[in-house]
């Protein structure tokens, strides 16, 4: 009796090459496996670093052209990736037969299968940045200036909390639930100076629990014209949430599922800061980065980080000028970004030989 002992491999369609103009060859990492099976909780990192040594070069081996790499949606738990080293290739593979071998040739009936609807993989672990993908996080002024305003909170409170009511204007009928916040430290290029944004401390949700009056008030006898405010109610609260602190719309942005790849041409950015204010960070953990949708970012794009080494001043047996010498960057790191504004992108550490600083280099890979 013939028994299957191999793999019936499905090729991935190979529209554009994505390998053309890579700068180095493939490597494959030292104990790349001949298969992998995808299981929940993996992401499209996680598994191309199981077969390369360069993660975000997943696109190349897969032979994805662009749209591909935008919207894959084509990793799913329960699925085969097979590795064909003479490319190399990553490849759908599929087992004929199941664990108890069947024959070749076999008699069939008509069937029904089903099996638990799965859903697709992320780039990235989903649970390191879900905060970011939810709260206002970087606003700029013309965001600020149209958000609504707490103006009166429940009777007179200096600061309210979960379930408490709370007064505002600049509420746009249609939306329901907002994000409060309290606009914080300007996001500043650490090289050019410029303040490409502002970095918002998300204090809580609310929901619009009545809608004001339909015209003004009537004003009271000898008083001016007075405006009804909308009135909400405070859902959560992360910080004490007071009067002057601002709303924007809430939203539930998805990370799509775009496979890492690095940006089509030659960007240099700079780490803007440190999520929480801190001086150095590493592996998975969140920085800004001065490189936004004005410079081509866009979610799925990988960046190297460089060491600044700064400058290093020498005079020759104490004599003579100084000579000024500015030290090579080291390349230590990489960077997935999973969120972009206008002139900033957030990114998540994925990689990194030592801690991320404030001004360190951010550049194509």
């Amino acid at each position: 009796m013939i028994r299957i002992i191999s793999a019936l491999l499905i090729g991935v369609a190979a529209l554009v090459p994505a390998a053309a103009g890579a700068a180095s060859p493939i490597r494959l990492a030292d104990d790349a496996p001949d298969s992998h099976v995808v299981v929940p909780g993996d992401t499209l990192w996680g598994i191309s670093g199981k077969f390369l040594k360069e993660p975000w070069r997943w696109p190349e081996v897969w032979r994805l052209n662009r749209e591909q790499i935008r919207n894959p949606h084509l990793i799913y738990p329960g699925q085969v990736i097979v590795l064909d080293r003479s490319g190399p290739t990553l490849k759908f593979g599929k087992r004929v037969g199941g664990p108890i071998d069947r024959p070749l040739y076999e008699k069939r009936f008509p069937q029904v299968y089903s099996q638990p609807e799965q859903a697709a993989i992320q780039s990235i672990p989903l649970r390191a940045i879900a905060p970011f993908l939810t709260e206002p996080v970087v606003v700029s002024d013309k965001d600020d200036a149209t958000a609504g305003v707490l103006v009166a909170t429940q009777e007179g409170r200096v600061f309210t909390g979960a379930g408490d009511t709370i007064f505002a204007t600049r509420i746009t009928p249609d939306v329901k639930t907002w994000n409060v916040y309290r606009k914080a430290k300007p996001l500043k290029d650490p090289v050019s100076g410029e303040i490409l944004g502002y970095e918002a401390a998300h204090l809580g949700v609310a929901r619009v629990s009545a809608d004001p009056d339909e015209g003004p008030q009537e004003p009271a006898e000898g008083k001016s014209e007075v405006t009804v405010p909308t009135s909400l109610l405070v859902l959560s609260a992360k910080q004490e949430i007071g009067k002057g602190d601002r709303l924007l719309p809430a939203g539930r942005p998805e990370l799509p599922s775009y496979v890492p790849h690095a940006p089509d041409e030659d960007v240099r950015g700079h780490v803007v800061s440190i999520y929480n204010g801190v001086t150095e960070t590493g592996r998975y953990n969140v920085v800004s980065i001065s490189l936004g949708k004005r410079d081509g970012m866009e979610v799925g794009h990988v960046l190297a980080l460089h060491r600044n080494r700064g400058e290093a001043v020498y005079r020759e047996d104490n004599v003579g000028p100084a000579q000024r010498f500015r030290l090579p960057e080291q390349r230590y790191g990489l960077v997935f970004v999973f969120r972009v504004f206008d002139r900033l992108s957030y990114a998540l550490v994925m990689d990194s030989k030592g801690p991320v600083a404030v001004a360190d280099s951010a550049r194509k890979p």
